[in-house]
């Protein structure tokens, strides 16, 4: 099992240290043009966890490529970049400019942002172009949101996908206390944190039932017994996203919980948990141990 940060929740190049502290750090995603993003109030607490509608704001891959990347490659940790765009030949245009970057690991197709408009409906139709112009793995980033979950990971995976992030966060609006406006600028925003937890495990069980492809699960993990969850729903991997910014060091700490639950459920290694949620259970528990586990608070 890799712990990554889920895109957009982590400035590497101000916080290199953090980055170190992942099996693989995500940038925030790239797209062909500079973009500034949303007008701000852009980010917003709520009792739920948190919303956002940066609206995709980036350098662009020109100036990512020339300042940016050489400076993350430093990090010397593997590179997964974000991609994203407004038309298939956004993704084409920004997948082949990195296609030849050998400080790039991974692409991860962002093909569900809630915060830009005109976002690409056809997974299966982008991800296909962009696997005709690239070697590097291809992982699919995925908003349960769509009709049929299942359906859109296949048609992923059909299309070359190598795997899937699971889950982008969920449209959310809060509002003001005393003027009940929305607080956002925008209105609506990306719901994360908390809330996402229980749609992200749904989503990570449904996709490791529907596909064989690899899934990087995410969604409200602050805590190992989190982490484990996503494991055994389906997920080989699991990405840190609004847990980072009340504690950076939450990668460290998230680890060492893992394998105390890893330890005290019986099995060896994460990747023994993965996929027992289908049916093949954990080995049984010491008395004293199922007692603990039953106590653990649901949040």
């Amino acid at each position: 099992m890799r712990l990554l940060n889920a895109s957009g929740c982590l400035d590497a190049l101000v916080a290199p240290e953090v980055a170190r502290s992942l099996d693989a750090y995500v940038t925030k995603t790239v797209t062909p043009l500079p973009r500034e993003g949303n007008a701000p109030v852009r980010i917003a607490e709520t009792e739920l966890g948190m919303l956002n509608a940066i609206g995709l704001a980036n350098p662009g891959i020109d100036v990512f490529l020339e300042q940016h990347l050489p400076r993350l490659a430093e990090l010397g940790v593997p590179l997964w970049v974000s991609v994203g765009g407004f038309s298939l030949e956004d993704y084409v245009h920004v997948a082949g400019r990195l296609a030849p970057r050998d400080e790039v690991e991974t692409l991860e197709l962002n093909l569900s942002c809630p915060n830009v408009d005109d976002v690409p409906e056809n997974v299966g139709e982008v991800v296909a172009a962009v696997r005709a112009v690239t070697s590097k793995p291809l992982y699919a980033k995925l908003s349960a949101a769509v009709a049929d979950l299942g359906a859109t990971a296949k048609a992923a995976e059909t299309a070359g996908a190598d795997g899937l992030s699971l889950v982008n966060t969920l449209k959310g609006l809060a509002l003001d206390e005393r003027t009940l406006q929305p607080v956002l600028a925008r209105g609506a925003g990306g719901l994360s944190g908390p809330a996402l937890r229980p749609v992200a495990l749904a989503a990570a069980h449904t996709c490791f039932r529907e596909t064989r492809l690899p899934i990087v699960g995410m969604g409200g993990v602050a805590r190992g017994r989190h982490a484990l969850e996503l494991l055994a729903a389906g997920a080989s991997d699991v990405a840190v996203g609004t847990a980072l910014f009340a504690d950076p060091g939450a990668a460290g700490r998230i680890r060492s919980e893992l394998e105390a639950e890893l330890v005290a459920l019986g099995f060896v290694s994460p990747d023994n948990a993965v996929g027992v949620a289908h049916g093949s259970g954990p080995p049984d528990p010491r008395p004293e141990v199922e007692t603990r586990v039953s106590k653990i608070p649901a949040y």
